[in-house]
């Protein structure tokens, strides 16, 4: 009896001879440092040189160091990720999330309701301009930075939680769209 590969997409997933060798070499790197190549790789590149740019993108925002910490730009990934109900980043950034902050119950309850967690002020700041950016972008206002401010948020660290946020909403609207199944190793990761 074979064993058949579950399917993570709705689209015909692409084999190493299908992609551009940066696709390849991006699988390779994430074999070695995670012991799995991310379904998302897989069904993404579909459009070889679409999801190089967007990984680009994506790694800047979101692994580099920059003007937020990982924990602060994970917790958006989950707030956004659990709004939208995007199966896919809200499991895998979920357990980023764990692995950032040490705290698995923190992170399930970002991911359902980040208003139960246990958030100092500066995250909740940060998760309420979330919530508002993803469910009532054409409400939001200049005052809305104020409680951003009011944590002590310059203007990179402002602009940077807008990047992250506009990154994983349309992130998951594709994830959502082409029913990216996230790994079963993001289930178990830092817990």
């Amino acid at each position: 009896m074979t064993e058949q590969t579950p399917e993570i997409s709705y689209l015909r997933v692409p084999e190493r001879d299908d992609v551009p060798e940066g696709v390849t070499r991006l699988w390779d790197k994430s074999e070695q440092a995670f012991g799995f190549v991310p379904n998302v790789f897989r069904a993404q590149a579909v459009n070889g040189d679409q999801f190089l740019a967007w990984w680009n993108y994506f790694n800047l925002l979101v692994n580099k160091e920059g003007h937020l910490t990982n924990a602060e730009r994970e917790l958006i990934a989950v707030v956004v990720s659990g709004l939208n109900r995007c199966t896919y980043c809200a499991i895998s950034h979920g357990a980023a999330l764990r692995q950032f902050t040490g705290d698995p119950v923190t992170a399930d309850l970002v991911s359902v309701n980040w208003r139960q967690a246990d958030l100092a002020p500066r995250e909740a700041a940060i998760a309420e301009y979330a919530e508002l950016l993803t469910r009532a972008p054409d409400e939001v206002t200049r005052e809305d930075l104020e409680p951003l401010r009011d944590v002590g948020m310059d203007d990179h660290q402002i602009m940077e939680v807008g990047q992250v946020i506009g990154m994983f909403n349309m992130t998951n609207r594709v994830s959502t769209a082409l029913g990216f199944i996230p790994n079963e190793e993001y289930h178990s990761h830092a817990r």
